[in-house]
């Protein structure tokens, strides 16, 4: 479909150029953690404020390829607010939709106590899958916030 493939450049460009949550929270009291791909030289640091029962606040900053940056800024704007529990289901159900094996990266739905979300613009990376060696771009940002979790947990 020619079509929504251009649906879905325009979707990853306006992400690319206008991202949001762009900028840095001050550290402490958020919390912060930085990913770096480098094969591609791809960089983000994520910056977040965890409230009582959510992401209260996420900011990201960086630089890199439009597909990492991109990622980035719909990240950042698919989990803010969302419990932590939320953000890790939504950030394994977007991980497998960049899996090149349908079975590489177990799906939150196999587990009935978790959500499905709606990816919405996250949809618009699905065609990275194309080109393995850009996978790592596209999950750079989601795998930085999770360290930055696990961090917290730790």
């Amino acid at each position: 479909m020619p079509g929504l493939e251009d649906l879905y450049k325009e979707i990853i460009l306006d992400h690319y150029k206008n991202p949001r949550n762009r900028g840095e929270l001050e550290c402490p009291p958020a919390h912060r953690t930085e990913g770096f791909n480098p094969l591609c030289g791809d960089e983000v640091t994520i910056t977040f404020e965890v409230g009582p029962d959510s992401l209260a606040k996420i900011r990201i900053a960086g630089q890199g390829c439009s597909i990492s940056q991109a990622s980035a800024s719909m990240m950042s704007a698919a989990v803010q607010g969302k419990s932590i529990e939320e953000v890790r289901n939504l950030s394994a159900q977007f991980k497998s939709l960049m899996s090149i094996h349908e079975q590489a990266i177990a799906s939150p739905a196999a587990d009935p106590a978790s959500t499905t979300f709606e990816l919405g613009d996250l949809e618009a990376l699905k065609g990275v899958v194309k080109f393995p060696v850009r996978i790592k771009c596209a999950t750079l940002s989601w795998n930085t916030l999770l360290t930055g979790l696990d961090e917290l947990d730790g």
